[in-house]
């Protein structure tokens, strides 16, 4: 008799997600909404200059794209958990697709326009932790879960990449109104992409006692409140934001950098981009080559080790070396893939959309603080000292975190020690 021919291997890694068919809806729709927000910051900050010469107003319609973060994420969170997840992801892209196209409108105000801006970006955080915690509806709780949250981190920052390059491009051959026709199709897109390739599950709120009742802002920041009110939420959610507000100094202050080091216009460009390549090549070995165990063991150590390579801007290194430093920083973000499970096994499903949304919040908005902060001190101090002492102090209250995120570890403390009533409700599972 012929043997029978062996079963083919199940798919491992990152193919084991692309094999989920509803993931490749929400990976594409990621994909297509990113490329098309990138392109319209771009042409947006372009018009905005073009319709007034200011240059504080064009700064500004770049910056109305993180301060409104905090504000979404902490008013509207309540959403994430209180509706189905398809339809708060399909309204979100569709209400950001309706403010790009008045956006189209020539009678529009330089008001209206950076209102509008601010719309879109306050709709920002309730889709990104409404897709989160989706994800672990489609994906599970385990390794598929982290290996889809790496694969979204990825294509975000190579969206930055490409995304500001291709804006470029088309500003062109098209007038920046031309070019933010562009967003309105990839939001239309991406919608399509979710409504039609994912399935309609039932709101998450009702999953627990942590939802369903009140008002929706009484409902968000109650979920605020439980979610902080957790030493161990809290621990884990301070280490996806600390390290994240330092290791953006350098970016924030690249140009005065290298003009500061004589260097050619072209490398502004790469001192930009350094960072984002190491981030996109730690994160693809990392999710490839480690073992879930490995990725877990790794969380604490790069953590507390990332931001040391900012300690080489002491010297006022030349070009070459400066892309190094920032090509081993943004490496060093690799630990949150790891983060990522602790997260999920911390969160109990009934808040994980809101929890998720505050992560997103939170993490734009002190991204958008250290930039601030970075500036500030730059104004003092000579740009390079500024970035090592990012690094120094960074790694300092790293390390102080990293001992409390240690401490909080199941089995290290007990489900009471240093939880008041409200974190006793949030570990109830």
């Amino acid at each position: 008799p012929v043997p029978d021919a062996p079963a083919p291997a199940a798919p491992r890694g990152y193919r084991a997600v692309f094999a989920v068919t509803e993931f490749r809806a929400v990976f594409a729709a990621h994909l297509l909404s990113l490329l098309g927000v990138v392109v319209s910051e771009l042409a947006l900050t372009v018009l905005v200059y073009d319709l007034t010469g200011s240059p504080l107003l064009s700064a500004l319609t770049f910056a109305l794209g993180l301060l409104p973060y905090m504000i979404g994420g902490t008013l509207f969170a309540g959403v994430a958990d209180r509706y189905p997840a398809r339809r708060v992801l399909v309204v979100c892209d569709l209400l950001c697709a309706a403010c790009v196209a008045v956006m189209l409108v020539p009678a529009t105000p330089v008001a209206g326009l950076l209102a509008l801006r601010c719309l879109v970006a306050a709709v920002a955080p309730v889709f990104t932790g409404t897709r989160m915690a989706a994800l672990t509806d489609i994906l599970g709780e385990g390794d598929l879960y982290v290996l889809g949250r790496s694969l979204l981190r990825i294509v975000s920052q190579s969206a930055m990449l490409i995304g500001f390059g291709a804006g470029g491009v088309l500003l062109t051959v098209l007038s920046p109104r031309g070019a933010i026709t562009v967003t309105v199709v990839t939001f239309l897109c991406s919608a399509a992409l979710l409504r039609f390739g994912t399935r309609d599950r039932p709101a998450r709120a009702g999953a627990g006692d942590g939802g369903g009742g009140g008002t929706l802002l009484k409902e968000s920041l109650s979920g605020a409140r439980l979610v902080l009110g957790d030493r161990r939420i809290r621990a884990l959610m301070l280490l996806f934001w600390l390290p994240a507000m330092f290791v953006v100094a350098p970016e924030a202050l690249a140009a005065p950098y290298a003009d500061a080091i004589g260097a050619p216009p072209a490398a502004l460009g790469l001192l930009l981009c350094a960072m984002a390549v190491g981030h996109i090549g730690a994160e693809l070995f990392v999710g490839s080559a480690l073992s879930p165990r490995n990725r877990s063991r790794i969380v604490l150590p790069v953590a507390a080790a990332g931001l040391l390579p900012l300690l080489v801007y002491v010297v006022r290194p030349g070009l070459p070396l400066a892309l190094a430093a920032l090509a081993l920083a943004g490496a060093g973000a690799a630990y949150v893939i790891g983060l990522d499970q602790w997260f999920v096994d911390a969160v109990p499903q009934e808040l994980r959309g809101r929890a998720m949304t505050l992560l997103t919040a939170g993490l734009m908005t002190v991204q958008g603080l250290g930039m601030a902060l970075a500036g500030l001190a730059a104004e003092f101090f000579p740009v390079h000292q500024v970035v090592a002492g990012s690094g120094i102090i960074g790694t300092v209250c790293t390390l102080l975190l990293v001992a409390e995120v240690r401490g909080t570890a199941p089995g290290r403390m007990s489900d009471t020690e240093g939880r008041d009533g409200a974190d006793r409700h949030v570990t109830s599972r």
